[in-house]
């Protein structure tokens, strides 16, 4: 599908704030887990784009919402809290 066909109509765009702040944080590689997953093709499809390690790249996005999430339910459960 092109871009130019996809609504963004219903995702805030995100403040230039948050490219300011934000930080790519690579996670140990022996505390990987080896799974199976299905992901769109546009989200795979961006990631190999980028390159070598986009497997990691993708990991470490994941782990960024899962941080997050959990500063909101108890600020002193992430990791460097």
């Amino acid at each position: 599908m092109p871009d130019e066909d996809i609504d963004y109509s219903d995702i805030p765009e995100l403040e230039q704030e948050w490219f300011r702040t934000a930080k790519l944080v690579m996670p140990d590689e022996e505390t990987k887990e080896r799974i199976t997953i299905r992901l769109s093709r546009e989200v795979t499809e961006y990631f190999r784009s980028q390159g070598k390690g986009y497997q990691s790249r993708m990991n470490a996005v994941l782990k960024a919402y899962v941080d997050a999430q959990k500063a909101r339910e108890s600020p002193s459960d992430v990791e460097g809290a």
